[in-house]
């Protein structure tokens, strides 16, 4: 059995109305990784992402590179407690 990790991560920079958060879905979905991406108030995205920390690390890799419009400035990254059984990647 793989083992599996989780991160609470906050994107800052330009992350919003520029496809951040289908880009972290479709990428995530593509690697097997679970968890959620969203929107917050203030104008970060928001993230909780599960799954091998070698794919945990491309997935890093790939929201620090972009999709060509966005720009992530920083990530604050946390580890936190597994979500045993989660089975997909949400967009909210």
């Amino acid at each position: 059995m793989e083992k599996l990790i989780r991160y609470h991560v906050i994107a800052r920079g330009r992350v919003q109305n520029v496809g951040c958060r289908f880009f972290v879905c479709m990428e995530a979905r593509n690697l097997g990784i679970t968890g959620y991406v969203e929107n917050l108030y203030d104008g970060t995205v928001q993230m909780e992402i599960q799954g091998d920390p070698v794919k945990l690390t491309m997935l890093l890799d790939a929201v620090r590179k972009g999709n060509g419009y966005m720009r992530v400035d920083d990530l604050d990254i946390k580890e936190i407690p597994v979500k045993p059984g989660e089975k997909r990647f949400g967009m909210d």
